[in-house]
């Protein structure tokens, strides 16, 4: 299938000011010739044309004119794909970029599958797999460091990484599969010595990557965090300070928030996901008492909690239980409405604690810097981003950690150097799945099917 010429809208469907439909493969530039006519309706424009050339003219289907556009003519090797390229930009809005995409297919395109440019750009070398991945994290960013990372791993910042270590790892079962070559030839005690510390150096290497998957995962998804705390402790007002604009209801009327809200806000370069539940409490109305069973099933699956303690009520029962539950959890306790004489101390010795008003704004910056702490222990460093592996990465990782493991193990305990050499082996391969160095047609079939068509 990659012999055939595909074609997809490549911008957002809906009303704008242009929109693109992507072209690829060998015969781009023929398909394009069929529905392209020049400013006189001349044809066989697009065939003739220098790479890196911008024409203006019309798209027509059956001899009917279907819009006024500008084609680019990008020919092979120099184009995202490494295959000719041609890219229509026509009028904004469904219909115009419909048409003229039924113009193209109609001209002998094939509808492009989900992914399938940057499928193909993988295919034919122009990227590893690392890359293509990087590809839908720039898409999807949230916030500009999560940006930043994608950018970085596009860029092959961790292709290089897993180069290196697997470069590493070749050299050394080079070396051990030349001795299974002249088994009369025993490994001089110094040359095993540096063969374990070779793959315990790689080892460690892979170690660092793998200590960059939490950091990996809260800049593609997020963190879930709940706020949770009695009714009128000021959650919602809290939630509207962090977003910055007045997302819930906020009313001295208890039980106001009957359901959970989620929003995302940008913390410090983190994006998480802030859920303002309803107050824990004993209630008769039923209403409200789901409520509450839906703020403890987000308490129980959230990754940190932000319980606000109500400065101006003391202390209770209530106050002690949820203490309980909290324990071993990662949580900042915000105590709130420090604008009014307290009742409570606003201090706890075992965990992150800041007072705040939610009235003012008082503490709000102080607590962006505790939430970020408490994530990810002071915030993500430049060098995190280098290396901010995914969930595929990191399984991969850890099967080649394991094989490096037991490889050492084999080496130390005078085993079948055979036995060494198919753990490197596995290890080997685990850290090529990364790039893609190995991989499968359903391991690719599912990366690419995440992406948009036309991208």
């Amino acid at each position: 299938m990659t012999d055939d010429t595909i074609a997809a809208i490549a911008t957002p469907l809906g009303e704008g000011g242009l929109a693109v439909i992507r072209i690829s493969g060998k015969d781009a530039l023929a398909v394009a010739d069929r529905c392209f006519r020049g400013p006189k309706g001349k044809a066989g424009v697009v065939s003739r044309a220098a790479s890196h050339t911008v024409h203006y003219g019309f798209i027509e289907r059956e001899g009917r004119r279907v819009d006024e556009v500008l084609l680019a003519v990008l020919r092979a090797p120099k184009t995202f794909t490494r295959e000719d390229v041609v890219e229509i930009s026509c009028h904004g809005g469904i219909l115009p970029a419909q048409l003229t995409l039924e113009a193209v297919l109609s001209s002998g395109a094939r509808s492009a599958e989900p992914g399938e440019f940057t499928k193909r750009a993988f295919l034919n070398g122009r990227i590893d797999l690392a890359q293509a991945e990087a590809v839908a994290d720039v898409i999807h960013s949230r916030t500009e460091l999560a940006l930043a990372a994608a950018q970085e791993q596009l860029a092959g910042s961790l292709s290089r990484k897993i180069g290196d270590v697997r470069d590493a790892l070749m050299k050394t079962l080079a070396h051990i599969e030349a001795h299974i070559d002249f088994p009369d030839e025993d490994i001089a005690p110094d040359a095993l010595s540096r063969l374990v510390e070779r793959l315990t150096a790689s080892a460690a290497f892979i170690e660092g990557l793998l200590r960059s998957a939490r950091e990996g995962q809260i800049l593609r998804r997020g963190v879930r965090a709940a706020i949770i705390g009695p009714p009128n402790a000021g959650k919602s007002s809290l939630l509207n300070q962090l977003l910055g604009h007045e997302r819930a209801i906020v009313s001295p009327v208890q039980g106001t928030t009957r359901d959970t809200i989620e929003e995302t806000a940008n913390i410090r370069g983190l994006p998480i996901v802030f859920i303002d539940t309803a107050g824990l409490r004993r209630s008769e109305d039923a209403i409200e008492r789901e409520g509450i069973r839906r703020s403890e099933e987000t308490l129980a699956r959230a990754e940190l909690i932000l319980r606000v303690v109500d400065l101006t009520q003391p202390a209770d029962a209530d106050d002690v239980e949820l203490s309980r539950k909290l324990e071993g959890r990662a949580h900042v306790v915000v105590f709130n409405k420090s604008d009014l004489p307290a009742r409570r101390e606003s201090s706890q010795p075992s965990a992150a604690s800041v007072a705040v008003s939610c009235a003012t704004g008082a503490g709000i910056e102080e607590l962006k810097d505790a939430i970020v702490r408490t994530v990810c222990g002071g915030g993500l460093q430049p060098e995190m981003l280098q290396a901010a592996i995914n969930a595929r990465h990191q399984r991969a990782l850890i099967r080649a950690r394991e094989a490096l493991e037991r490889c050492v193990s084999t080496l130390r305990e005078d085993q079948a150097l055979e036995l060494a050499a198919m753990e490197l082996r596995i290890a080997t391969a685990a850290v090529g799945e990364v790039v893609g160095k190995t991989s499968t047609e359903d391991l690719l079939d599912s990366i690419f099917s995440q992406f948009c068509i036309g991208k």
